[in-house]
């Protein structure tokens, strides 16, 4: 199987070495979408001999497939830039032989908070689709939380290895984040019709929590346990706190004059 990679950025310097590094040794073919980077992410992905195209924020299915549109293999294997597939994945895709195209490839993820695992809690059973054929499937324009078109006939396998996904660094960062990704979601919500509701701004959060922390073990993380199940729990909230501020008034065109890009 001859497969392109696709890699997402925006201000990646401190992963996006090791994420081209594991990316080159899968294809040649690697295709870098850079949303405004500043801190020189570009530079190091052109140094290491990957095609970076400079385009603006549609969203991440939509940027997702733009540089999907530019591979030069049908097969595509889609990244963010802090995420780093490991020797064994690697060693998988290396020895798959040409597949039905519409065949898609599940692959399982290991979360670090800062540079140590999570391996409870929501974070520690972590898998998604990344490896498919365009062909068959391309990514939905969904601005965030983006999935994969999979028609009726669409045939799910699971690979050995992981991606190993950098999320967060410091709390600092993962608040940051959770704001950005809650503003998201919220706009997304907006142009679903969703309406927040007293269950889903007060009830919600609190089965996340109890969920993440108590039900998926994520207490047997320590303090990073904690951490991830506090703040998911948060983002929870602020979604719909999010939504229901902008629900009530000319809330699409309020939406439209936001920047919603976030770090990938």
């Amino acid at each position: 199987m001859t497969v392109s990679v696709v890699i997402i950025t925006k201000d990646e310097a401190a992963t996006i070495g090791r994420c081209v590094a594991a990316a080159k040794q899968i294809s040649d073919d690697v295709i870098v979408i850079d949303n405004g980077s500043t801190d020189g992410t570009t530079q190091i992905a052109l140094a290491a001999g990957c095609r970076v195209y400079h385009e603006k924020w549609d969203g991440y299915g939509a940027n997702k497939n733009k540089g999907i549109a530019l591979a030069r293999n049908n097969w595509v294997l889609s990244l963010d830039a802090d995420e780093i597939p490991d020797e064994p994945l690697i060693a998988s895709i290396k020895k798959l032989e040409t597949a039905n195209i519409n065949t898609v490839y599940d692959i399982r993820f290991k979360a670090y908070y800062g540079q140590k695992p999570v391996r409870f809690g929501s974070w520690g059973r972590d898998h998604h689709i990344r490896l498919f054929n365009r062909t068959h499937t391309q990514w939905t324009d969904a601005i965030v939380h983006e999935t994969l078109n999979r028609p009726a006939n669409t045939i799910v396998q699971k690979l050995g290895g992981h991606i190993h996904h950098y999320s967060v660094k410091d709390p600092v960062q993962y608040k940051a984040k959770i704001v950005q990704y809650a503003r998201l979601n919220a706009r997304k919500y907006l142009n679903e019709g969703k309406k927040p509701t007293l269950i889903k701004l007060y009830i919600a959060p609190v089965f996340h929590f109890v969920k993440g922390y108590i039900f998926l073990l994520g207490i047997l993380d320590g303090k990073r346990g904690w951490m991830v199940a506090k703040m998911m729990a948060e983002h929870t909230w602020l979604k719909y706190h999010f939504l229901s501020q902008q629900t009530g008034y000319t809330n699409k065109e309020h939406f439209a004059k936001e920047n919603f890009s976030v770090e990938y």
